[in-house]
């Protein structure tokens, strides 16, 4: 009989954490490859090859490829023939690994997770719990997927309950333009269809778990219904026009990915859960043998893409002589060099400003002809002044946006993601201004950050407010001071294009 230790387990779980933090999936990077060679969009075209070089230089560094480390989750198939030669339960061995994982010194992660999600929301600093799946199969043997979801991608979850004869495209095409681009796209699409409420959620997790092979099915052809609907969503989603980071483009999914299963016959659940550009998840098995072995992968499979700063076209800012008429001149779609000092802070920090706003009282740090970046920093090892740094989703920060510009000072914001109605008309209001960095690009980022240092709220952690200095970090100019979003022009712009671009049938 198959005995799986404990100790084993633990080390398998907390090595695959570590792996997946630096390692995309090749069959994702090399979709993404794919999808940088055929877009025509340069916005689009330049984000990806941020993403694909961030890639490259996390798995070089063996730093996180995004400074949202996600959130742990566990599918286990445990085999009815197995024994456990164990003392603590599968969640506690799981948390454990996670834990390792997580406080790793030689590669530490942000700790995302918060108890107590209703209340005070405080962090337990390890990223435990863990969400984990069990299911009791036959066999003897022990199947693992781990994977770290990003809480943007997590955001967009979304479900519904269709009548038996609703449109399960029309629905995910109406549902698809309303998730932003805050789940970091392009990425992968998983669709739950059927079974109760609960079990179609977990089909689309669970969907978002196999390989990229979209291009594999159209070449052979659709075997079943589930097929059929995976190439229809695939080419209808992209024809959407919503491209890379929400900028506009040829490629907005990667691979749509449909499980289903029997379901009442007065329902129609459907669910719809995004996996985003920092897609990670690893498979493996337990025999008994020991822990799992996790070959890294080899860097010449990656796409030969280098991003590097466009200096001949891009405009270098200073921050530290910015002034509002500078804002006020920025256009959309123009690309930034940002140097200089610029703040940092998060939903947590916003809220606490208000708080002190609301009652009178001073703030720790003065945010006159400042720039603030919405952003949670992975702890710096060695000698990095901070570890990856990409941008967090703007539109948490929305109804903090007018209080912001009107009561401190503030005159421009950087994150990552639309920016909602309210929002954009604060930023016309005050001749303000949204700057996009990429999101996926976290590591690549904080090579621009050349120091870093905590001004407020420390006991806040990943949230704290922190004074980066800067030298030609990129970035792009998303809303302008009239109120113009690149990610509403965008998006319709190439949604146009589309309906003329012939198609590119991939070999």
């Amino acid at each position: 009989m198959t005995t799986i230790r404990q100790q084993d387990f633990i080390a398998s779980i907390a090595d695959a954490f570590q792996y997946i933090s630096t390692y995309h999936p090749l069959d994702y990077i090399r979709a993404l490859g794919q999808a940088y060679e055929r877009e025509q969009s340069p916005a689009a075209r330049d984000a990806i090859a941020q993403i694909l070089t961030n890639s490259r230089m996390a798995a070089e560094g063996r730093r996180p490829i995004c400074q949202d480390t996600g959130i742990a989750l566990v599918f286990l198939k445990v085999g009815m023939d197995l024994r456990w030669d164990a003392t603590m339960g599968v969640q506690e061995m799981v948390d454990a690994g996670v834990r390792r994982a997580y406080l790793d010194p030689h590669n530490p992660l942000r700790a995302s997770v918060l108890a107590d999600p209703a209340g005070g929301r405080k962090n337990t600093r390890d990223n435990t719990p863990a969400v984990v799946h069990v299911e009791i199969v036959p066999g003897n043997r022990l199947e693992v997927i781990c994977a770290a979801k990003g809480g943007g991608s997590e955001a967009k979850a979304k479900f519904a309950m269709l009548n038996p004869s609703d449109s399960i495209v029309d629905w995910v095409l109406k549902t698809v333009p309303t998730m932003g681009a805050g789940w970091c796209p392009p990425g992968i699409l998983g669709l739950g269809i059927g079974g109760t409420p609960e079990k179609a959620m977990l089909l689309a997790k669970a969907a978002i778990m196999a390989p990229v092979d979209i291009h594999q099915l159209r070449a052979r052809g659709p075997g079943n219904r589930a097929e059929e609907l995976r190439l229809e969503l695939y080419d209808k989603v992209n024809a959407l026009g919503i491209g890379a980071q929400g900028l506009g483009g040829l490629t907005t999914v990667l691979d749509v990915k449909v499980l289903d299963y029997p379901t009442h016959a007065a329902n129609l659940p459907v669910a719809l859960i995004p996996n985003c550009a920092a897609t990670r998840h690893i498979h493996f098995h337990l025999d008994g043998s020991g822990p799992a072995v996790l070959e890294p992968p080899r860097l010449q499979d990656w796409p030969a893409v280098n991003w590097q700063p466009d200096t001949q076209t891009a405009t270098r800012i200073d921050l530290d002589a910015l002034t509002p008429a500078q804002v006020a001149s920025w256009k959309p779609g123009q690309t930034l060099l940002l140097k200089g000092k610029m703040l940092t802070g998060r939903d947590a920090a916003h809220k606490r400003i208000a708080d002190l706003l609301a009652r009178g009282q001073k703030l720790p740090v003065d945010f006159i002809n400042r720039v603030i970046y919405y952003v949670g920093p992975v702890d710096a090892v060695g000698d990095e002044v901070v570890g990856p740094a990409g941008p967090t989703t703007a539109t948490r920060m929305d109804k903090f946006t007018e209080t912001m510009l009107a009561q401190t000072g503030l005159l421009a914001m950087i994150g990552k993601a639309e920016r909602g109605p309210a929002a954009i008309e604060a930023i016309r209001k005050h001749k303000s201004a949204y700057l996009m960095a990429v999101g996926g690009a976290a590591y690549l980022v904080s090579k621009a950050i050349r120091s870093a240092r905590v001004v407020g709220f420390e006991d806040l952690g990943m949230e704290a407010i922190y004074e980066f200095e800067v030298a030609d970090m990129p970035v792009t100019v998303a809303v302008d001071s009239a109120g113009t979003s690149l990610h509403q022009t965008g998006p319709r712009e190439w949604q146009a294009r589309i309906g003329r671009i012939p198609v590119m049938v991939e070999a």
